[in-house]
């Protein structure tokens, strides 16, 4: 049976939303899993008060962005 595959979604004006599985680990070593088929957001304007998650900090800070994925 094939691994689950990882999706990211880039979300206009906000977060990449990162669906599992993953393991995301600091510099310092330590690691945050996310099981198969459950999401998290993850910050992509620097803004948010617990980075690497998104805290809807882009709403107030005015993020603006629309990236599309270039083949």
């Amino acid at each position: 049976m094939a691994e689950p595959l990882v999706e990211i979604k880039v979300r206009d004006n906000g977060p990449y939303k990162v669906t599992g599985p993953i393991r995301l680990v600091d510099v310092d070593g330590n690691a945050w899993e996310l099981p198969p088929g459950e999401s998290v957001a993850l910050c992509r304007c620097g803004q948010s008060k617990t980075k690497p998650f998104c805290d809807r900090s882009h709403r107030e800070a005015g993020f603006s962005s629309c990236e599309r994925v270039r083949p």
